[in-house]
């Protein structure tokens, strides 16, 4: 099969990510073969491509945000059939068996593995997964539609809970891509102010049509103290620029995986007045359940720009560059 592999790590723009020939995977007793039939193109890919995540597995398929079909089934899988819709995120599996899986926490667990870091991912004509970690996906919305919500929008929830926003409250996103104009959706469904903070035009005029009350540049002041805020952006300069927009006792999340050093903090106009700082560790399948049914009630949904699959690396340099609003999605073209 044809397959996109970090050759090399290091700047997508030298070629680090390569179109290459691999074995059509063999799923184990518990795993799915899935047929790739659309991928998201996530921020962490664009980490693992460049190396600012240690290597897992030399020469990784990236891709985590995957809709497919069934094509084949180990020998203990129950429950699934051939040509079957599933998804595919990023926790790939758990040990189930520790202290943090057994308090629900299984998004700690020290054994968890990961698609696209740990094994290979979506930027591919198939993949695997082991069973009890794919996703039902409702019959009534397109694979490009859902791609993005299989991470981008499964993060964006669990950040926006470790945000503990109050209801009704006062939400600051500092960032604007395809987690945050998911999440954005969610707040906005149950009762938020949003107001968004982010580079680009752009997205700054997609979060005003999806019913931010402002859009702003990512280091101004936001026009009202906030509850809570999410940072998005990789960018730990913006960490004391969010905590000195909270009010007094909201809480900052850091939804990124990679995140660059962050400055010194001072602790009386950044931390004092009870603020707090959180960050965010993958999700749990619970997570991904309960976003899933939201996003269905409520009618979140992405704003998608599509590339074909054979041009993934064109796709993730323009995510570097900020050349999209929303989310970008790879439709295998493959053959």
């Amino acid at each position: 099969m044809r397959a996109w592999s970090v050759v090399e790590p290091g700047p997508v723009d030298a070629g680090s990510l390569r179109l290459v020939g691999k074995p059509v995977p063999v799923p184990g007793d518990d795993e799915l073969l899935v047929r790739v039939r659309a991928c998201g193109v996530c921020r962490t890919d664009l980490h693992v491509v460049e190396g600012d995540l240690p290597v897992r597995r030399p020469g990784v398929t990236p891709g985590h945000e995957i809709v497919g079909v069934v094509a084949g089934f180990g020998a203990a899988v129950r429950g699934f059939e051939a040509g079957e819709r599933v998804g595919v995120a990023w926790l790939r599996r758990t040990d189930g068996s520790c202290g943090y899986c057994a308090r629900g926490s299984e998004n700690l667990c020290p054994a968890s593995r990961y698609t696209g870091w740990d094994a290979d991912g979506g930027y591919a004509q198939y993949t695997t997964v082991p069973a009890a970690y794919a996703y039902r996906l409702p019959g009534d919305v397109d694979d490009v539609t859902l791609a993005p919500l299989l991470c981008a929008g499964i993060i964006g929830y669990r950040a926006l809970r470790r945000a503990a926003l109050p209801a009704g409250g006062r939400l600051g996103l500092y960032g604007f891509g395809g987690s945050a104009h998911l999440c954005a959706q969610v707040a906005l469904a149950e009762g938020a102010t949003v107001h968004v903070l982010t580079r680009g035009a752009a997205a700054r005029k997609l979060a005003l049509d999806l019913g931010a009350a402002s859009a702003r540049d990512a280091y101004e002041i936001p026009p009202e103290p906030l509850d809570s805020a999410i940072l998005f952006a990789p960018v730990g300069d913006l960490v004391p620029v969010a905590l000195r927009a909270l009010d007094r006792g909201g809480t900052l999340a850091v939804a990124g995986i990679h995140l660059s050093d962050v400055p010194a903090l001072r602790y009386e106009s950044d931390l004092f007045y009870e603020k707090q700082l959180r960050s965010v560790t993958s999700n749990t399948r619970e997570d991904g359940r309960q976003f899933l049914a939201l996003a269905a009630e409520h009618g979140v949904h992405a704003t998608t720009h599509t590339y074909p699959l054979s041009r993934a690396d064109e796709a993730l340099r323009d995510l570097k560059a900020g050349r999209f609003d929303g989310a970008a999605v790879l439709v295998n073209d493959l053959s």
